[in-house]
């Protein structure tokens, strides 16, 4: 696909901690997934995961324990988590300024698109509490070969947008966003809404750290977008 030349920068939006405030409820469901499976872990360790591919997330957490783990079982636990994830859906609520973001840079014709790590069937619930309409791209673990910290979901984003990933900027909460971020070339920048520190997220690359959606919105001229807010 021939890329098209903006104005201004595509933005690249992962979903969790970033736009939804939602990364408490998946590591409880992870939880509870991998309580379904026999094992126990402490809370800090599933959170410092939360971002990167089920897949991955599931063999590291289960490597800490000594226990391997075959394909079919990571596709077990992914299950228990999507179940169990449906179950505190009604908590989840977009983050302050996720919204209006989106709405401006709408409006203002820059180009935007959603890249996570979970699969569909995941998303959808959070896409539709954040009010995605059909015409954003989303891209999601079911349509890369790798997730997160890999850079195949940016890169797709990117493709679907029809631009340049170097003339991108990837939005996350996490460092997993943000070597991703850097791998595909792409300008990093990190916001606080999902639980990691400044210090992680900028020594993982990010440009700059904000506080959330709304913090970032009020910033936007850091990033080359300068229509009046």
């Amino acid at each position: 696909m021939k890329k098209r030349r903006t104005k201004h920068p595509a933005f690249l939006f992962d979903l969790d901690g970033t736009l939804i405030d939602s990364v408490y409820q998946h590591v409880l469901a992870w939880r509870e997934a991998l309580k379904r499976g026999g094992i126990e872990l402490a809370v800090w360790r599933i959170h410092r995961r939360i971002g990167m591919s089920g897949g991955l997330f599931v063999n590291q957490l289960l490597r800490e324990t000594g226990r391997p783990v075959t394909a079919e079982q990571a596709d077990k636990f992914q299950k228990f988590h999507e179940e169990a994830f449906r179950e505190l859906i009604d908590q989840v609520q977009p983050l302050p300024g996720a919204k209006d973001l989106l709405k401006f840079l709408t409006k203002e014709r820059v180009p935007w698109a959603i890249a996570t790590s979970g699969r569909i069937a995941a998303a959808r619930p959070s896409l539709e509490v954040l009010g995605v309409p059909s015409s954003v791209p989303v891209i999601t673990r079911d349509q890369v070969e790798h997730a997160k910290p890999d850079p195949d979901l940016f890169v797709a984003a990117a493709e679907k947008l029809g631009v340049d990933i170097g003339e991108s900027i990837v939005v996350g909460d996490s460092v997993w966003d943000l070597l991703a971020a850097r791998r595909a070339k792409a300008l990093g920048v990190g916001v606080l809404s999902g639980g990691y520190g400044q210090d992680e997220l900028e020594r993982a690359g990010a440009y700059r750290v904000y506080q959330d959606p709304f913090d970032l919105m009020k910033h936007l001229d850091e990033m080359g977008v300068r229509a009046a807010l």
